[in-house]
This record gives structure tokens, C-alpha cells and sequence, in this order.
């Protein structure tokens, strides 16, 4: 791994408090001014028919479609249709958009805010403002978006938050609280919060936009994402490693994370700036504020990162922006949970509220191997190599990191360990699927963003690359990377941007082929996962000694950055409801939700305030749930989440607006839809029971001396 030295790049004091002063907004009849982190604006409005801001004019019909319109020039798609695409892409992209599941029944853009089939195709009129956000060095370059409705009341002002989840683009959260708040009136203030989906192409230096159209050589201001790289330190990497590419979540050496509360709060900022403007009377010097944080309703949410996101936001409000949170499925790392602990039924946990990166490099070793112990049960197994899987166990075993002489006992052997570290038995079905799709990709990603690293930098042997059948590294497809702004998600696989272990013996590979140098034997790069490990722990994990040099400075920056992203469960007395899915293994609720709300109540600050609701047969990927050839398995044995997180901010506007008593923390037991893969009987209100306001004393979680009680 080649390490470069790197000076720490974060808001000087100055921009800090300038910062800080910004975060708020004026009082009525004062001026209202621009932000000064808010660069050029792009607006447009539409009048609901031809385009609109839910559907891009496709309406809940062309949403439902399997694939977006076509570009009428793929290789130069126009602003409009990467839009259209962007918001069709990501809005099925969090949604089972199946009318068996759910969709145009339960929940889409033609079902009204009392669960009635009367809004049609859903379209949405009103007009769409787009900024990047920026601290004045214009390598941050944070979207920011708000939609404001036709429906807009200024007399019954609201604001939603929408920050994207995962490393989405903008519309990351369309199809999630960017909704709700656009049925309700509400203006929607989004952001991709610094992480979402910049490509840089390395070997072209083809960027992209602020609306996703993609040109050579721009200036860093008019950039989305370009690596920090001089001219010839980009001809010394192509030279050394040709066709990579750097992603922004990645390789920016911002560590975003960091400040995705500060990004959720500018994009209220800007919110209520553009509201402002279109609403605030003339007086001599410009437009004067209408409206403020005193009459105007502001509920932060999200899912995910999104999520997480909101949480944070919260806690880093001083100005009294946010009236109460609604989130699901949240990406939150608590500091201090030592000492706390969980009770599920009758069963401790034993592992509670660790760092992403500590957790995700855990079942970035042990999964794939653990996997096995389950079987082809389990959904997408069959994308999952079972032979290289086993290679994986005799790599483990090997170096004493599991104990078992045959491939079954290292699997049932890994399985426990990742029981132990915090999962559970609700999880296990889900471990083939996520290790296919999402946990080595994020293992590289946060290392990356953490330890503030640069492309150039290949943290623990891995870039990002386009691949062939053989898992070989390609070049760059230019009409995929064209349309990237509309279907890349920010992290591989993305638009045919996968994992590459450049130190496979015989040459750069795909990771999920990679032939490990240690061992021999295609082991899903066991080396790349065992330093991701290292860089965790600070010392090799095979044989226990202390880490030096380069990756002893590897591990402090890595460590570092995670500290920076920890938070502290203090609301105050802002009132929250946190939603999960007990079966999320992605994000499992031991490391996010319970501990989070454990360490809440343990210290109190907004504790009674502050909801927990858990479901049962919920995971993290609502997109997963259509079933079918690659997901089969899921739509029988899941229940959409995202019913709940209509709820939950139903339930929190209620409270806000008219007083209405938030409901106890909670267990909700769900009815899995059953069935056969890819013949489960349509979903019904009865598969998802609403979150009570007076539920059974037996569905309460509670929290004594230390302990939370989750009950079966």
C-alpha cells in the first residue's frame, strides 16, 4: 500500500464561525440573505403535467417501469432526461416497486396522506433549486436541493429533510421522505451530503456537473468531485495503475461523514433562503424573511445514511431549526456505550454499539465463509461462489482466525463469530446476499474516507475499475459513465464500477475473484480483508504484533476519522422516532438503534423524548424485496420498511402540529407474506400492523440500570 502524506483538510476557525452564524435563520422582516457556502443557483420550475418534481413526469406508471426512458443521445445524455433518470433510478432504488409488494396499494405517488388510491399518476408541480454548498476551498462541493411544491403554504410553512442514503446522488431520497414532505405542502430540502456519487474518470479526466452532465478538465469549482492530484501525479497513477477511477465518498479526503450534520442543516439553511425569496415581501434592499424557525415546521429525516444523517443534525442544531426528527434504518455511531447493554427476550447480547468500519471489516472476513453454514436457503446464494466461499474458510483456518479442521465446522465456526459480534440469528439468511453486493465495497470506502486517503493511495491493495467476464481490468464504458449521474449509486458496483485487488498473484483482478498471495487460492482477496482488519485493530490479527511504519500511520489516520463521525445520543428535548428493522444486516440494530437509544437513556439528555420503535422481518434493502432471479427468497420472508417511515413522520407532524402524544417504544410484530420465491401472496395492511399508540405491555422496550429490553 502506497501512503502519501496528507495535511488535514477541515474548516479553518474563521470559516467555522461563519459557518456557525450561518447555520440559522433571520428573524421576520430582516433582510434576507444568501448563505455565503451557497455558490450559483440553477432553478426550474414544472407544471406537473409533462414534468414534475415527484416523477419527472414518468408518474407512478413509468416509475414502475423496469428500466428508465432512453437517452436520445447515450453517449450525451441532456440535464433533463439524467434528471429524469436520476429520480427514476433512485426511487425504486429504496422501494419494492412491485404492485404485490406494496407499491400503488400501500404506499407510491398516487396513494394521499390517508392511505387513499386518489392522486393518480402522482405528479407533483413546482419549482426545483440546486447549489453546491462549499467552505470556499471548492474541493467540497456538497449538493444541495429544494423542491418546493405548488401546494406550499406560507401559511402553514413546513420543511422536510431528504439527506440521501448510502452514497447516493441528490435524489437519493426521493422516493423516501422526499415524498411525504411533497404530499404534505412541505418544501423538501435534500443533500447528497458530500459523499454522493462524483466519478472522476482518471484517464480522461471527465468529470461531472452539478446536473450530472460529464466534460473534461473543469474547473474544481464547477466540479462535482476531481481528485486532489496534480497533472503529474494523475499521469504517474494511470501510468502505474491505467482505467481506475475515484469516487467522491471514497477519495475526496474530506471524510465526509463528518460533517453530514452540518450538510443536513445548510440544506434547511437554503431551504428557507429560496422560500424566502419566492415568499418574503420587496422591501428597499431585497426580499425580507417571511418566514423563520418560529413559523415554520422542520422534521429532519432520512433512512440509512440519510438517516444517520438527520440524527446528527439534531444534536449539532444551536439555532432551534429542527422541531423533530423521523428516521429509519439509521447509520448512527454512538460513542460510549460501554457499559450498556441489551436483552433480547431472555438472551444477552453480547456485542454492542460498534463503529461501522470495526463491524463491516469483522463480516468483511467472516461472511462469506459463514454464508455457508446457512446455505442455498438462503437469497442470492447462487451469486455467491460456494467453492471460493470454501476457500475462504480454509484461508481462515489457515491462519488461526477460525478453529475447525472441515469446511462445515469453519463455517458454523464463522457464523457464531458474527453472532457474537452483533448480529443475529434474524440476520443469518441475509449474510450471502450482503457479502455479495455491499460489505467489501464498503470496507474500502469508509477505509478510504476515514483515513482521509487518496486514489493514488490504494489502501490495502484495492482500486475501482470497470471489469470484463474475467474479472480483468477494462477500460471505462462511455455510455454508461454518461448516464452515471442517473444510475451510479457511489460506491461499486455502480454502473459497471467494481472492486479491483490489484495485488492478486497474476495481475489486478476483481475482488470477488482475486487470487490471494499468501494463500494461493481465489479467496475473495482474504489479504485485502485482513489489513482492512488490521488497520482497525492496529495490529496484524494472524500473528498479533503491533503495526509499524506505513500501516501503523494508516491505522491512526483510519482511526481518527472514526472518532471524528461518533456521536453522543443527546437530543436535548427535540423528539425523535427512530425506526429498524430487526433482520437489518447491514446495519445491524445492535451496533446502530439500540445502542444508540440505550445511551439516550442512560444519560437522559432528551431521553423522554425520544422513540424506539423495532419491526420484526424487516431488513435494510426494500429495493431487495421484488424477489425474483437474483433477490428470490426476500419477498417471502420480509416486509417493507418503508411503511413504517411513513408512519413515523405521520406520527411525528401529528405531534408537532396538533399535540398528538407520541407512541411508546416498541416492538412491532410483522406477518411475513410467505409463499414460494417468486410466488408470495400480494401484501396486505395485515402483513404490516401500525406502530401503536397503547401497545401491549408485552411489545414495550424499556430501559432499567444500564439495560435495554427488547422483547422477542
Amino acid at each position: 500500500m502506497k501512503l502519501r502524506s496528507l495535511a488535514f483538510i477541515g474548516l479553518c476557525a474563521a470559516i467555522g464561525s461563519t459557518l456557525a452564524d450561518e447555520l440559522k435563520v433571520g428573524n421576520a422582516s430582516t433582510p434576507n440573505e444568501k448563505p455565503r457556502f451557497v455558490g450559483a443557483i440553477h432553478s426550474a420550475c414544472y407544471d406537473g403535467a409533462g414534468n414534475d418534481l415527484l416523477t419527472a413526469g414518468l408518474g407512478k406508471t413509468g416509475l414502475a417501469a423496469p428500466t428508465p426512458p432512453a437517452f436520445a443521445n447515450p453517449f450525451a445524455p441532456s440535464a433533463l432526461e439524467l434528471r429524469r433518470n436520476a429520480i427514476h433510478v433512485n426511487y425504486r432504488a429504496v422501494l419494492d416497486i412491485t404492485a404485490a409488494g406494496g407499491y400503488g396499494r400501500l404506499y407510491g405517488p398516487n396513494i394521499d396522506n390517508n392511505g387513499g388510491d386518489t392522486l393518480g399518476e402522482g405528479k407533483i408541480a413546482g419549482c426545483e433549486y440546486l447549489a453546491f454548498a462549499d467552505d470556499g476551498s471548492a474541493r467540497q462541493n456538497v449538493t444541495l436541493m429544494v423542491q418546493i411544491p405548488a401546494s406550499f403554504d406560507p401559511r402553514n410553512a413546513c420543511i422536510v429533510t431528504a439527506t440521501s442514503s448510502g452514497s447516493r446522488g441528490i435524489y437519493g431520497a426521493i422516493g423516501a421522505s422526499g415524498e411525504w414532505g411533497l404530499k404534505r405542502g412541505c418544501a423538501v430540502a435534500y443533500t447528497d451530503k458530500g459523499s454522493g456519487n462524483g466519478l472522476h474518470d482518471l484517464m480522461t479526466n471527465v468529470v461531472g456537473r452539478i446536473d450530472g452532465t460529464r466534460a473534461a478538465n473543469l474547473p474544481a469549482a464547477e466540479s462535482h468531485f476531481t481528485a486532489k492530484l496534480s497533472e503529474a501525479e494523475r499521469a504517474a497513477f494511470n501510468a502505474a495503475f491505467p482505467d481506475r477511477v475515484a469516487f467522491k465518498h471514497a477519495h475526496s479526503q474530506q471524510n465526509p461523514e463528518a460533517d453530514w450534520g452540518t450538510h443536513t442543516l445548510q440544506a434547511i439553511v437554503f431551504a428557507f433562503y429560496v422560500l424566502n425569496e419566492k415568499h418574503g415581501a420587496l422591501g428597499p434592499n431585497g426580499r425580507r424573511i417571511a418566514l423563520d424557525r418560529k413559523n415554520t415546521l422542520v422534521i429532519a429525516s432520512g433512512i440509512s445514511n440519510g438517516g444517520g444523517a438527520a440524527l446528527i443534525a439534531a444534536e449539532q442544531d444551536k439555532h432551534g431549526l429542527i422541531d423533530g426528527v423521523a428516521v429509519t434504518e439509521p447509520q448512527v455511531q454512538t460513542a460510549g456505550t460501554d457499559g450498556l447493554a441489551v436483552m433480547q427476550g431472555t438472551s444477552l447480547v453480547e456485542t454492542i454499539g460498534r463503529p461501522l468500519y470495526d463491524y463491516f471489516t469483522w463480516a468483511n472476513l467472516y461472511q462469506p465463509c459463514a454464508a455457508l453454514a446457512v446455505g442455498p436457503g438462503a437469497p442470492a446464494f447462487a451469486f455467491l461462489s460456494s467453492a471460493i466461499a470454501a476457500n475462504r474458510c480454509a484461508g481462515l483456518r489457515a491462519k488461526g482466525l477460525v478453529a475447525g479442521d472441515t469446511t462445515a465446522a469453519q463455517a458454523a465456526e464463522a457464523l457464531a463469530k458474527l453472532r457474537a459480534y452483533g448480529w443475529q440469528a434474524e440476520n443469518d439468511l441475509l449474510h450471502a446476499s450482503h457479502y455479495r453486493f455491499a460489505t467489501n465495497a464498503i470496507a474500502v470506502t469508509y477505509s478510504n474516507s476515514y483515513g482521509r486517503f487518496s486514489v493514488a493511495d490504494n489502501v490495502c491493495g484495492f482500486s475501482m475499475a470497470n471489469t470484463d467476464g474475467l474479472g480483468n481490468v477494462a477500460a471505462q464504458n462511455a455510455a454508461l459513465q454518461a448516464g452515471i449521474f442517473s444510475t451510479g449509486n457511489g460506491v461499486p458496483p455502480a454502473t459497471g464500477v467494481n472492486l479491483v485487488y490489484n495485488n492478486s498473484v497474476g495481475g489486478a483482478r476483481l475482488d470477488l475473484l482475486a487470487v490471494s498471495p499468501s494463500t494461493g487460492t481465489a479467496d475473495f482477496a482474504l489479504d485485502g480483508a485482513i489489513c482492512h482488519r488490521n488497520l482497525v485493530e492496529g495490529r496484524d490479527i494472524v500473528t498479533g504484533a503491533s503495526l509499524t511504519g506505513a500501516m501503523l500511520e494508516a491505522s491512526q489516520r483510519v482511526r481518527a476519522g472514526i472518532q471524528e463521525v461518533l456521536v453522543n445520543a443527546q437530543l436535548k428535548k427535540t423528539p425523535a422516532i427512530v425506526v429498524q428493522g430487526r433482520a437489518d444486516t447491514l446495519v445491524p440494530v445492535n451496533h446502530a438503534s439500540r445502542a444508540y437509544y440505550a445511551k439516550a437513556q442512560a444519560h437522559g439528555n432528551g431521553a423522554p423524548n425520544l422513540r424506539y420503535v423495532e419491526v420484526t422481518n424487516a431488513q435494510h434493502f426494500d429495493a431487495f424485496l421484488p424477489g425474483g432471479f437474483v433477490f428470490g427468497g426476500y419477498e417471502n420472508l420480509y416486509v417493507p420498511l418503508h411503511v413504517y417511515l411513513v408512519q413515523a413522520l405521520d406520527l411525528m407532524y401529528e405531534h408537532l402540529k396538533g399535540g398528538k402524544a407520541l407512541p411508546p417504544s416498541q416492538v412491532v410484530h410483522t406477518v411475513p407474506r410467505g409463499g414460494a420465491p417468486g410466488a408470495a401472496p400480494a401484501l396486505s395492511a395485515a402483513n404490516v400492523p401500525p406502530i401503536q399508540a397503547a401497545p401491549a405491555a408485552a411489545d414495550l422496550i424499556t430501559f432499567r440500570r444500564s439495560t435495554l429490553f427488547v422483547p422477542d
